[in-house]
């Protein structure tokens, strides 16, 4: 694990720095700036009631030969299908969760000194700053984050893992363990429901990074957007948020769902690579997040996806009824792409579909 050894992938996107949002916040501004304000979301459409009907997948259940196996796995597949995006619970990591999630709070509450130790570079996304800012004017979001990779081991650049708190090296690496083995178990599980195997190569080297992302709360939040709407480009993003803070939405029908958290659940999505796999069989979900006035929020995401070098494309079984809906391409240039531009809903499926 030199810190000099660097993954194909790593040094792809680049991110203008732009001003800290968590101290900005502490200066009890009467005005937000302009470049925060998003006068779209006081017109979205909301619609809280459904967020009740959001799937709740229980891993336990998801064992061959468990009881109730069957009727899991037909939930799994229709929140794929009809959602792209589930909550799980009984996974198996909530002890690491819980590690990292204080590790988290305890880095984010550090003086700002110590956090930009570990601050982006101008030419590179890992550290502490910001994402897809792509210019001077844009609008910004309502948030800073924390982003490194993880896995293979080799991408791992340790001048980026803080040793303050003295918990966090050691609570990311049990951490990347094991919601590397959560999502290994689900794309092999994903894999059964859409009967192919012609992806298991890739889902047993998932490249991994995680995006730890801090939410200040905003007297007035109906003006700003802690996250921008977008769907992720990766196989599946695994997202842990914090138990008492709502944030998260999702896009269904036009409108934005809330996610209730629930205490210990794994919130997955399905990415773009995902469904250009499936052939459109499962659905990305674009989502966003949304600010507090009173309460900060902490959320944890882990993406996974290919290695740089792979193709990705619809799997030929699943192209044999109604043809390919979506081209060949190389990830990362796929990659490239996306993280050269801001984000904006799902709009990178266009690029390769049919």
């Amino acid at each position: 694990m030199e810190d000099n050894v660097v993954h194909d992938i790593k040094n792809i996107g680049v991110s203008l720095l732009v001003e800290n949002v968590q101290q900005l916040a502490s200066k009890a501004l009467k005005e937000i700036p302009h470049r925060y304000i998003r006068p779209e979301i006081r017109t979205d459409e909301v619609s809280v009631n459904e967020s009740s009907q959001i799937p709740v997948i229980d891993m336990s259940k998801l064992g061959t030969g468990n009881v109730g196996y069957q009727t899991e796995m037909s939930k799994l597949h229709q929140a794929c299908k009809e959602w792209g995006f589930f909550q799980l619970t009984n996974h198996g990591a909530a002890t690491e969760i819980e590690n990292m999630k204080a590790a988290t709070q305890e880095f984010f509450m550090l003086p700002l000194e110590e956090k930009m130790v570990y601050a982006q570079q101008p030419d590179n996304l890992e550290g502490y700053g910001q994402a897809f800012v792509m210019s001077e004017d844009q609008k910004l979001d309502w948030s800073d984050m924390f982003f490194i990779y993880c896995l293979p081991e080799s991408s791992r650049n340790l001048k980026f893992w803080p040793t303050n708190p003295a918990s966090f090296r050691s609570s990311l690496e049990e951490y990347s363990r094991e919601l590397h083995k959560v999502c290994s178990s689900l794309c092999e599980l994903m894999a059964t429901n859409l009967g192919v195997d012609e992806f298991s190569g890739m889902y047993k080297e998932l490249i991994q990074s995680i995006r730890l992302n801090y939410y200040p709360p905003c007297s007035q939040p109906d003006k700003v957007i802690g996250l921008s709407p977008h769907s992720d480009i990766n196989l599946l993003t695994l997202l842990v948020q914090s138990d008492e803070v709502e944030g998260l939405q999702i896009r269904k029908n036009g409108k934005w769902i809330p996610i209730k958290p629930i205490p210990e659940a794994i919130v997955v999505n399905v990415g773009d690579t995902m469904e250009i796999m499936s052939n459109g069989l499962y659905e990305s979900i674009e989502h966003r997040a949304v600010v507090n006035s009173h309460k900060a929020r902490l959320s944890l995401a882990a993406f996974h996806g290919p290695s740089g070098e792979a193709n990705i494309g619809p799997l030929p079984d699943l192209v044999k009824e109604n043809g390919a809906k979506f081209k060949t391409v190389n990830y990362e240039e796929f990659l490239k792409i996306y993280l050269g531009r801001t984000l904006d809903g799902k709009s990178m499926l266009d690029y390769v579909r049919i």
